[in-house]
């Protein structure tokens, strides 16, 4: 017949007590980490822009090789303007892994529109840099309510709009500064002229002191 010690020892209960009791006890030694972390600053590219609009979707692109659309990931997708130069783009990020998968700038020429009758998804062309090459895709987002979908498009639209006006200011900028520039093109050219008549008239009237000079 078991003693009641030995029971006593292959009750797990009973294990599990002495087990929280010795982990308990403090020992007083010191152990130091086998290996320091240093924490590392971790940058995006995303430091100088400034967000829009953050909104959660799925987005797909046309595989046209395949004739289908293909899933690229969920997440979050945002508009960010830099904080200098005013332009704007378009990133999405995968959820889990961060992963990016659109990223591109929002310029006049694009335009967004609803996909085929869907109230919640909307479809767009853009030059996209997320692969690390310029390729030519055709975006499809689709949001789980139809008032992000309608906020999408509407920032989408506002921020290809100002796009525009940003380039005409350019555009009149430029035209400006090339204006001013013959301006002061055509006042050089004024100055020249004046000095080449008064070097021309200064012979000429060097030339004529000679002559009297001679005659008499």
């Amino acid at each position: 017949m078991p003693s009641s010690t030995s029971m006593a020892s292959n009750d797990p209960e009973h294990k599990e007590e002495e087990t929280a009791a010795a982990e308990d006890e403090d020992t007083g030694a010191q152990i130091a980490p086998i290996v320091k972390l240093e924490e590392v600053a971790v940058t995006t590219g995303e430091e100088d822009e400034d967000a829009i609009l953050d909104l959660k979707a799925k987005l797909y692109r046309f595989d046209k090789d395949g004739n289908q659309w293909k899933e690229r990931g969920a997440g979050s997708v945002r508009f960010l303007k830099h904080k200098q130069t005013g332009k704007v783009r378009l990133v999405m990020r995968q959820s889990k892994t961060l992963k990016i998968c659109a990223n591109h700038l929002v310029i006049p020429t694009m335009s967004v529109q609803e996909h085929a009758g869907n109230d919640k998804s909307c479809v767009w062309h853009a030059a996209d840099f997320s692969d690390g090459e310029l390729k030519d895709e055709l975006f499809c987002i689709r949001f789980g309510s139809v008032d992000n979908c309608k906020k999408f498009m509407e920032t989408f639209t506002e921020v290809a709009e100002s796009q525009k006006e940003k380039e005409e200011n350019k555009d009149a900028s430029d035209a400006a500064g090339l204006l001013e520039n013959l301006k002061v093109e055509d006042k050089k050219e004024e100055v020249k002229e004046k000095e080449e008549v008064t070097e021309v008239t200064t012979e000429k009237a060097e030339e004529k002191k000679e002559v009297e000079a001679s005659s008499t």
